[in-house]
């Protein structure tokens, strides 16, 4: 069953726990407990988003069905084109208010567009989903430079430069306000923590740049010192790490990190450094949780809109990303499934997308993922 709050959008293309990185199902943070249910079925909100969404989407809707999930979607066609004020803007925030977990495709922010308010950044503000969740992983089957990559990309969602508070003080110059806080530093720090003692991680990297932003940055480092000093026991190792050093090390021996936390900025950058190490955006899961919501969506925000339309989009990272919201759900056994199904379609090289090497199309990758179910 679908319900869909819908405007007109391109054609979509007809296409009707277990090997996670150590476990991607026991988050820090859960907000199962208030997730919308009815009569046997979750019901989850999901917006596509722009470009190639669509069709990643219809892809795990195609699969999902076949898998027989106990799952309900919301859909809201909402767009990174679309204002604050727009009801179908209010509608699907509404939306994930209700329903308390979403999946969600990239919505493209525009860059020229001033006062244009970026979706994902006014969910994540006004749900206080602070906690940005990317994993960095080889799949098999698909061969990259580095071997053995495995690791967890923590971002805090709601501070940094990505408050919005910038202002032209005079003609020509322009201030732009990076806030960083001492309770929010505290609470992403102890969310990589927990993480990392939950999936049996042994080191936790802070990533900044405290020589120069000493105010800033070292506020954000001493925080995440001192949250460490509580993990000490439990055997979790803790270093840190310049922003411009880790970018050097991560594509000279990214096997030296486990899980990294970051400010907002630098966990966008790296979080597309760590994908390229592995295969590039089609194949990186993500998630953003907060207290009350979650919102999953793949790790690297690229929206692909020079293959739109085309069937040839990947649609791996949406569906690894539904694979955590299953687990998330603790809906275990469809997770398992749908995951296994991915990797035996990428192992066996069945189904190539041209992200891939291969010829095949965004159908094709689908169809293959549900032979393997």
């Amino acid at each position: 069953m679908l319900k869909t709050f819908a405007r007109a959008t391109t054609p979509i293309i007809h296409i009707a726990k277990q090997g996670f990185p150590r476990s991607v199902s026991s988050l820090p943070t859960s907000t199962q407990s208030g997730t919308t249910k009815y009569g046997g079925k979750y019901t989850v909100t999901l917006i596509p988003g722009d470009g190639i969404g669509q069709e990643t989407a219809a892809a795990v809707k195609t699969i999902f069905r076949a898998a027989n999930l106990p799952i309900e979607w919301e859909q809201l066609d909402v767009s990174g084109y679309t204002q604050e004020d727009d009801i179908l803007f209010k509608q699907s925030v509404e939306s994930i208010r209700r329903n308390k977990v979403a999946l969600k495709g990239i919505l493209y922010t525009p860059i020229s567009k001033l006062g244009h308010q970026s979706f994902n950044v006014t969910i994540r503000r006004d749900l206080d989903i602070y906690a940005s969740l990317v994993l960095i992983k080889n799949i098999k089957g698909y061969p990259t430079r580095h071997k053995n990559v495995d690791f967890a990309i923590i971002r805090e969602n709601t501070e940094g430069e990505y408050t919005g508070l910038e202002h032209q003080s005079y003609p020509g110059v322009v201030e732009s306000l990076k806030i960083v806080t001492r309770k929010k530093t505290e609470r992403i720090a102890r969310f990589a923590f927990d993480f990392a003692l939950k999936n049996n991680r042994k080191k936790v990297t802070c990533v900044h740049k405290a020589n120069i932003m000493k105010l800033g940055d070292g506020l954000f480092l001493n925080t995440c010192r001192e949250v460490a000093e509580d993990y000490k026991a439990a055997g979790i190792e803790f270093n840190d790490m310049i922003v411009d050093n880790c970018s050097m090390q991560l594509v000279s021996k990214p096997q030296q990190f486990d899980v990294m936390v970051m400010p907002n900025l630098y966990g966008n950058i790296v979080s597309n450094v760590g994908a390229a190490l592995v295969g590039g955006p089609g194949i990186i899961p993500g998630a953003n949780i907060g207290r009350e919501y979650a919102l999953f969506e793949p790790g690297c925000r690229h929206v692909g809109r020079d293959i739109q339309g085309h069937n040839a989009a990947n649609p791996t990272a949406l569906i690894l990303s539904g694979v955590m919201m299953l687990h998330h759900l603790g809906l275990d056994d469809y997770a398992n499934r749908i995951h296994n199904a991915v990797k035996q379609t990428i192992k066996r090289g069945s189904a190539k997308t041209p992200d891939m090497g291969g010829t095949s199309t965004t159908t094709d990758f689908t169809l293959s993922v549900i032979s393997n179910l």
